[in-house]
């Protein structure tokens, strides 16, 4: 630090320095209670909404609002609605918002607007569970604005908003709801009806090789050939007795007649015969599609169990979307209340005038104070012998005071009351009367400006 190694020779610095310590000090303050004079006073008005739970307890649809979970994420969707572009624009359109400002950008207005206006949320006092939604119980819309009457007007006017999107929104949601799961109702039916029209056609068409004739055509192909070997035992009998007539030498009209009948029993067992193997091939082959015909039926069941599922869901899910519509027209579900309008303030908040010049002040004193050290390093000049001992190396043998002339007894009295360090003041330590004094303007500077 130069010069400057102990306490003492701070003191000495601040004594040595003091004159332009106090006018740097002073002027700071003159600008800063003349800055914080010149800045518009401020108002701030707020108005509360609460948040109501459902008067009927909702079922768990989608279009359901919960009370205070998802209060929440609907209060952030309305805050950004209402912060939009177009919407701050309309509101300083409605209120005639920066009349005195008509030179004023629409950008920087509304900045200041977006800027004036807060929103602060209460949490329940039920708590938050783990892994839920955060629960709200009211909310704060508090703006501060240089016009009470319009920091009211434009508070009442924000909560007003989200009462209003609140409402709407809440019965958009149920509508919209409530005509998607009813779409989406008729878009299944519609399905598993095209899927039973689908079935029944197949079936149609496969009818003989359907998986539960598999019993029946069994016992059917078991029959047909045991007709088959029946019939075939028959034509061999007929066979041979046509035969044995034929090889007699004489025939007579009885082996002729017979002869006859046994060519039409004949005919009539083959035909019988190929009747029963052209059935027993189409058993056959209805036989070996049942395992395909199987799987796709297999196929067929799963659809339309999937679609069957899908359409109770969508059937229950309609009638809680139903129920919370007719919630939302009536209002009985959670919603938004005005619990507190926001009044016209009758007094600037305070505060901000006094910080400005109470950190002035302390601004100014910690410029002066760099000053008076920067002036001191600048002209670096040994005033005592611990510095010319420390920077020379050298050991004073004699240190001579500085004796100025006399300037009568008054003037001798001053001066000595304010060059003498060590001297007090009206018999007090002189740096308790120093921070008394200090004290003393800044209580009065603050007075000033309140």
């Amino acid at each position: 630090m130069g010069q400057i190694q102990s306490l003492e020779e701070l003191i000495s610095l601040v004594l040595r320095r003091r004159w332009l310590i106090i006018a740097i000090t002073v002027l700071g303050m003159l600008a800063a209670v003349i800055y914080a004079k010149s800045r518009p006073d401020t108002y701030e008005s707020s108005a509360v909404i609460q948040i109501e739970g459902a008067q009927v307890a909702e079922p768990g649809a989608a279009g359901a609002q919960p009370d205070g979970g998802g209060a929440a994420q609907v209060l952030q969707t309305i805050e950004q609605r209402l912060t939009t572009r177009q919407a701050l624009s309309d509101m300083i359109d409605r209120h005639t918002l920066f009349a005195d400002q008509p030179d004023l950008p629409l950008d920087k207005k509304l900045f200041a607007l977006r800027s004036a206006v807060t929103f602060q949320v209460v949490d329940s006092a039920a708590g938050q569970g783990f892994g839920q939604a955060r629960n709200i119980a009211a909310i704060i819309i508090s703006v501060r604005y240089g016009d009470a009457e319009l920091a009211a007007r434009i508070a009442n006017d924000f909560a007003q908003g989200i009462l209003d999107q609140s409402a709407a929104g809440q019965r958009d949601r149920a509508d919209k709801n409530a005509a998607f799961f009813r779409e989406d109702e008729a878009r299944l039916f519609a399905a598993i009806t095209a899927l039973e029209t689908e079935i029944a056609a197949y079936k149609n068409a496969n009818a003989d090789a359907m998986p539960a004739l598999n019993d029946a055509r069994g016992d059917e192909l078991v029959s047909l050939t045991n007709d088959l070997r029946s019939l075939d035992q028959s034509l061999l009998a007929l066979a041979g007795e046509q035969t044995a007539i034929a090889q007699k030498q004489t025939q007579r009209e009885t082996d002729k007649r017979r002869l006859g009948e046994i060519a039409a029993q004949t005919e009539v067992l083959t035909a019988q015969r190929d009747a029963s193997k052209t059935r027993l091939a189409e058993l056959q082959t209805a036989l070996a599609a049942t395992p395909e015909i199987d799987r796709v039926m297999s196929g067929y069941d799963r659809a339309l169990q999937q679609l069957q599922d899908q359409y109770d869901i969508a059937t229950r899910r309609l009638a809680e979307a139903d129920t919370a519509q007719r919630l939302a027209e009536r209002q009985q579900s959670g919603r938004f209340t005005l619990l507190e309008r926001a009044l016209t303030p009758d007094y600037p908040i305070g505060g901000g005038k006094k910080k400005i010049a109470i950190a002035g002040a302390v601004g100014s004193l910690l410029a002066a104070l760099v000053a008076a050290f920067l002036l001191d390093l600048v002209k670096p000049v040994v005033r005592n012998s611990a510095q010319m001992q420390r920077q020379l190396d050298l050991e004073p043998v004699v240190c001579i005071p500085e004796i100025r002339a006399p300037k009568g007894r008054l003037g001798s009295a001053a001066l000595r009351l304010i060059d003498d360090p060590n001297r007090p003041i009206f018999g007090l330590p002189r740096f308790a009367v120093l921070a008394a004094a200090a004290t003393l303007a800044l209580v009065l500077m603050a007075a000033a400006i309140g």
